[in-house]
């Protein structure tokens, strides 16, 4: 199988490549070497690669950014998905898209599922929705909704690995008391990737997160049990934070979905259980 990824040098793009590089011939762009918002250069790019499945990780993510920026966030978000897309389509590719927990309103008292009614607070969350329809109106995608993601990163991107590098240095940690999430490790979403892939379940959507959910003061907390070191909470709240772009208070999704396909996603604990074991 030749698997094309774009966006392979960011937090999740990273771990992609790894996992796939296993089984597959991977060829991987970054966004210099693919502009992904360049329809023609996307299509020329697909016809000469000629692969099997395409895995977009390329993502707009400066959620507050996108607020004065809707044109730089749709041009990735959406309309990037679109030409990826549609060149999958020609190619006869299948095609793995990444989506975000920010499609919804943040008002549910549990884990959102598949099924629940998308309604977008933010210029970014409506840019990743916009890009969710127009990669399922392929017949044979996936589009995986991640959520608070983390793994190794030289340049301590996320809100975990900032909350880890602050506990590990002895500083106070800010971290949301209202905001509820699924912590997610890149590992396990590529490995849930890989999966699909080679298992091909029905297409669509699905929750790739780690199992359970908290909130983010409680996930500090575990961090710091875990890594035996003292830790100093700074509690913040949505309405104390000062954000330019509103989020959403529970972000949690389920992938409960995913493992009636034979995907278990391990627990957020065990996750960064592991993680922290490679620090």
């Amino acid at each position: 199988m030749r698997v094309m990824i774009t966006g392979a040098a960011g937090l999740l793009g990273a771990a992609i490549t790894s996992e796939l590089s296993s089984t597959a011939e991977v060829r991987a762009f970054d966004h210099t070497a693919l502009d992904i918002t360049d329809a023609g250069q996307v299509s020329a790019t697909v016809a000469a690669v000629a692969p099997d499945a395409i895995v977009n990780c390329a993502a707009y993510n400066g959620v507050d950014a996108a607020e004065d920026d809707a044109p730089g966030a749709l041009s990735v978000n959406t309309f990037g998905v679109l030409a990826l897309a549609r060149a999958a389509a020609a190619r006869g590719a299948v095609f793995v898209h990444y989506s975000s927990g920010f499609v919804f309103d943040g008002e549910s008292a549990r884990p959102y599922v598949e099924e629940d009614t998308a309604a977008p607070k933010s210029v970014y969350g409506a840019s990743k929705l916009l890009g969710d329809w127009f990669a399922l109106d392929l017949p044979s995608a996936y589009v995986l909704r991640i959520e608070s993601v983390f793994g190794p990163s030289t340049r301590k991107r996320g809100s975990l690995v900032t909350i880890v590098s602050r506990i590990r240095a002895g500083e106070p940690v800010p971290v949301f008391v209202d905001r509820t999430v699924s912590p997610t490790y890149t590992a396990d979403v590529a490995a849930a990737t890989h999966a699909l892939l080679i298992r091909r379940p029905p297409f669509g959507l699905y929750h790739c997160v780690n199992a359970g959910s908290a909130s983010w003061d409680e996930v500090a907390k575990t961090a710091a049990e875990m890594l035996g070191l003292p830790f100093q909470l700074t509690p913040i709240t949505l309405e104390t934070a000062g954000l330019r772009a509103r989020r959403p208070r529970c972000s949690a999704l389920s992938p409960a979905k995913l493992a009636a396909v034979g995907i278990e996603m391990p627990t957020w604990r065990d996750a960064l259980a592991r993680y922290l074991a490679t620090l």
